[in-house]
């Protein structure tokens, strides 16, 4: 407790990978995840039965499979947390190019489970969501191009990542996935902002997105529909947005109680999409709150750590890990209180999938990696370093 009100101690050299992973971790961040996903089984076993019973399984079969899934997520986070930047950003190209490879073979091999959108790989006992995986790897290779860009005689690392960002964004609008495409031009301009980019040019961009977004609503009937919903006056009570709207009515303040809820025998993706509906409707307005609280809490120290971080890259990378983990958070509950479209989107840590999970553990250890306590140096040294190469 006295690390984390202090600060970790500096890490001393020679000490054993634990001692010293334990010492520079930031520990509130950690503790945060854990309670996440601790509160992510619990709304598993208040959503899931229904489920289950529909399709004649056991009735926690999707609370064991979470946590299965969860546990290999946390094993996950552990192990890359505890890996160098450097050796995390090289994992990160190897896993982006992969992921990179299985989004381009989604038309081929790929299935759309009825849901209107090729997006998964069935395996027969589990599915696989590329984009998924790819978010983390791309926001270090992105990173790692813009923080190259800024030595002397670099290479256009900016344009390279550009590139690389609309292409991305252009396979997942074809699927299509507007949300991932929206949550990776997203982490992009985030890095970019903070790598020094123009306001002009970010303005520029801005515009493109409006245009982009007009095209694709004149296009694609899935988009038009979902805008269409979102912008209507009328609030059809039978859809998935007018039961979960709903559900958040009546849990009011304190919640309609343990098991009482009503909106996980009426919504097929309550475990999934909208499970901070059925945390809104049996636990109440406090459960919510404590939910956001603990989304926040990861990106503000996240942010607070990676602000006194004077290598660029990491500075980048985490900058984009953390920002991407807290905007899916904010559109999965905004779409659930309508404040925004639908998008399809988990919850980090808390929604049922075994993609969303281990990519969360994935993106999360590479957070915890990035923003472990580390020797800086002092800035004069560091700026004579750069006038003397």
């Amino acid at each position: 407790m006295t690390e984390m009100v202090y600060g970790a101690v500096p890490v001393q050299s020679g000490d054993p990978v634990l001692p010293r992973w334990w010492r520079t971790i930031d520990k509130w961040t950690l503790s945060s995840i854990l309670i996440l996903f601790g509160i992510g089984l619990l709304l598993g076993l208040a959503s899931s039965p229904p489920l289950a019973a529909k399709n004649g399984l056991e009735p926690f079969h999707y609370v064991t499979r979470q946590a299965i899934f969860g546990g290999m997520a946390i094993l996950v986070m552990f192990t890359v947390s505890m890996m160098s930047p450097t050796l995390v950003r090289r994992l990160a190209v190897l896993g982006f190019l992969g992921a990179f490879a299985a989004l381009v073979m989604l038309p081929v091999f790929g299935t759309d489970f009825g849901k209107g959108a090729t997006r998964w790989y069935s395996l027969g006992f589990a599915s696989v969501q590329p984009s998924e995986f790819l978010k983390p790897g791309f926001i270090v290779m992105a990173a790692w191009m813009l923080s190259a860009s800024q030595q002397l005689g670099g290479p256009p690392g900016k344009a390279y990542s550009f590139i690389m960002t609309v292409t991305i964004v252009l396979i997942l609008a074809m699927q299509p996935d507007f949300g991932q495409a929206c949550l990776i031009l997203f982490s992009w301009g985030v890095m970019y902002f903070v790598a020094g980019a123009p306001m002009v040019l970010l303005m520029v961009l801005a515009g493109l997105v409006v245009l982009g977004g007009t095209v694709a609503y004149s296009n694609s009937e899935h988009f038009a529909r979902r805008i269409d919903g979102f912008l209507s006056p009328d609030l059809d009570p039978t859809t998935q947005l007018g039961y979960a709207t709903n559900a958040i009515r009546e849990g009011g303040f304190f919640g309609v109680g343990v098991g009482e809820g009503q909106v996980k025998w009426s919504l097929p993706d309550a475990h999934t999409d909208f499970i901070i509906a059925v945390a809104a409707e049996e636990y109440g307005l406090i459960c919510v709150l404590v939910i956001i609280a603990l989304y926040s809490v990861i990106v503000v120290r996240s942010l607070l750590r990676l602000m006194k971080e004077r290598d660029p890259f990491i500075r980048l990378a985490g900058t984009g890990l953390a920002c991407v983990f807290g905007v899916q958070a904010m559109i999965n509950m905004g779409v659930a209180v309508r404040l925004l479209p639908a998008k399809g989107m988990t919850l980090p840590f808390v929604s049922y999938g075994g993609s969303s999970l281990i990519a969360g553990g994935i993106t999360v250890g590479m957070l915890l990696a990035f923003t472990r306590s580390r020797p800086q140096g002092k800035m004069e040294d560091i700026l004579l370093r750069r006038a003397n190469r």
